[in-house]
């Protein structure tokens, strides 16, 4: 005797029905869950929707796909769907800079089939063939229209598309108030000044030179993106000094601020709207004197040893109510129209995922320039062994 799946009411396989068209579940997730494996083949001519598709769709895409990103950047329940949906277990690599990265490509053998450059580093990847051209019919969910052109471009060089969007963001930093006897924090000058007087010990700055020589260098009013010697010299030795002072040089530092180890940090936008969700005395401050405005990528690295799985992920994120969901989880603003509709108005309100124009505006996109500029290199790596 066949076991009969339970009944689906009209509503749940519509749904079912949505998700697969749109290919955020296999054919044989709709299939198994709708109760038509055995009218596949009868439905097939009557609904084109159920037709077999591509195999980087249908879930053939072997048993694993392994991203490198950045941290606290997902929403895990997301990477249990997508296993679910293909059998293709999410294996994850997290690093702390565009450096360590760009290193870990050009030695070799990463392993890597999705990566998360930032908009500074793609040309670089492109002119050393280390990222792949993506052909768009195999990503049905990538509609280029929906994205705001600011954080979208940098994904093409030369008119071919290398890289998809994932979302944007600003590098300001984590404050603890409550250690602040009511002072107001607002400058690059208050963090530092901040972290070598009543903060000693307690600051944690980024393990990736962009950001630490780039907030340094605002400090002095200097532009975040500077490879002028007499500059850089100005911020190594403010970072020289700060170097006694600081509790570490990290870029997962989540866990020190909300343990108390740590009472200020610098903080990408996604990591200030978490800690300060869970613990609201921690603010998150964009310096007045500017900084840096990002956008992130989904790229696939040359050669990935599981391409039909690399593709099939990128799709599924690039679901808007998959995307919608990695928003909730990480507090990175969305550069995709399609997912901004499905937020709450208060998400798209939020002062620290969409900051004032007079402050947003005084933010610059990385150079590509600082990525392989050997001063830098060298002045964070003396700065590090102070």
């Amino acid at each position: 005797m066949t076991k009969t799946p339970d009944n689906i009411s009209k509503k749940k396989f519509m749904e079912e029905f949505r998700r697969y068209h749109k290919g955020s579940v296999t054919r044989r997730h709709f299939l198994n869950v709708t109760g038509l494996g055995a009218a596949s083949v009868v439905l097939a001519g009557a609904v084109p929707g159920l037709r077999p598709r591509p195999a980087f769709a249908a879930g053939d895409i072997g048993d694993r796909v392994i991203l490198a990103t950045w941290p606290n950047y997902h929403d895990p329940d997301n990477f249990d769907a997508f296993t679910e949906a293909t059998g293709a277990h999410v294996q994850v690599n997290v690093f702390g800079s565009n450096e360590e990265m760009l290193a870990k490509l050009q030695a070799g053998g990463s392993g890597w089939d999705v990566y998360v450059p930032t908009n500074y580093t793609i040309t670089t990847y492109v002119s050393e063939d280390l990222i792949e051209p993506l052909d768009t019919a195999r990503l049905p969910n990538y509609d280029p229209s929906a994205f705001d052109p600011r954080y979208a471009e940098a994904g093409s060089v030369d008119g071919t598309l290398y890289a998809v969007p994932k979302n944007w963001g600003t590098t300001g930093y984590a404050v603890n108030t409550s250690h602040t006897d009511g002072k107001a924090m607002t400058s690059w000058k208050d963090f530092f000044d901040t972290t070598m007087d009543s903060f000693s010990g307690r600051t944690m700055v980024h393990d990736y030179q962009l950001t630490t020589i780039g907030n340094a260098l605002k400090y002095f009013g200097y532009s975040f993106n500077s490879v002028a010697e007499n500059e850089l010299a100005d911020a190594e030795k403010l970072l020289i000094d700060a170097k006694p002072h600081l509790f570490a040089i990290s870029s997962d530092y989540q866990p020190s601020m909300r343990n108390g180890d740590a009472w200020m940090t610098m903080c990408w936008t996604g990591d200030g709207k978490q800690l300060n969700t869970d613990i609201p005395e921690i603010a998150y401050v964009l310096g007045v004197e500017g900084g840096e405005l990002w956008s992130d990528y989904y790229a696939i690295p040359k050669g990935a040893p599981h391409m039909d799985a690399a593709y099939a992920l990128i799709n599924f994120l690039l679901d808007p109510e998959v995307n919608a969901k990695e928003v909730l989880a990480h507090g990175y603003p969305s550069a995709d129209a399609h997912t901004n509709k499905l937020l709450p108005e208060t998400l798209l309100n939020d002062p620290i995922l969409y900051p004032a124009a007079d402050l947003l505006n005084a933010l610059e996109f990385g150079a590509a320039v600082t990525l392989t500029d050997p001063n830098r290199a060298e002045l964070m790596a003396r700065f590090k062994s102070a």
